[in-house]
């Protein structure tokens, strides 16, 4: 709630004394909408001409993000798969991490290096198909585990540390 408060009162009416009890759904929204003009609505699955020119787009996101539905960006990652006709299917990947909130923190290991990854996919034409994010309290890394290209899901491989990497695969659900 507190994200979706703070855009309305700094963003919308650019008023920080902005109460939500008197958000009007029939025209708050539309002027919420209006205000962004397409910024944060980038929802155009059509990104052919972007892969063409070698694009490659890694997302990622996370099952616990209280603002932005996670379902929201697997449904776009499909429709960009369905509007592309195959042609993103080299090009694009996307990270859904366990326990992560809206762009890092959160109980689940949340702290990846997508940049590195992206930059080997670029450099060496290697597609990421699973990084290993880690999880940390007082700045000790407490836990890793690995994120899995979607739909694949980290499986825990039976023995060993349910707390390291190395003791889960990658696979199918």
């Amino acid at each position: 709630l507190s994200y979706a408060t703070d855009g309305f009162k700094y963003v919308v009416f650019k008023n920080p004394d902005w109460d939500f009890r008197t958000l009007n759904l029939d025209n708050d929204v539309a002027l919420a909408d209006k205000v962004d003009n397409g910024t944060t609505s980038a929802m155009d699955p059509n990104l052919k001409e972007f892969f063409r020119n070698g694009g490659k787009l890694l997302m990622y996101h996370g099952w616990s993000d209280p603002q932005v539905s996670p379902v929201n960006t697997v449904n776009y990652f499909n429709t960009v798969l369905k509007a592309t006709d195959g042609v993103a299917a080299d090009s694009i990947r996307l990270f859904m991490l366990p326990g992560m909130r809206h762009c890092g923190g959160g109980d689940g290991p949340n702290a990846f290096d997508a940049i590195g990854a992206l930059a080997q996919w670029f450099e060496k034409g290697q597609a990421p198909n699973q990084m290993v994010a880690s999880h940390s309290t007082n700045g000790v890394v407490d836990r890793t585990r690995p994120i899995c290209a979607y739909p694949q899901i980290a499986a825990y491989s039976g023995t060993g540390s349910i707390d390291e990497a190395a003791n889960f695969v990658c696979k199918s659900p």
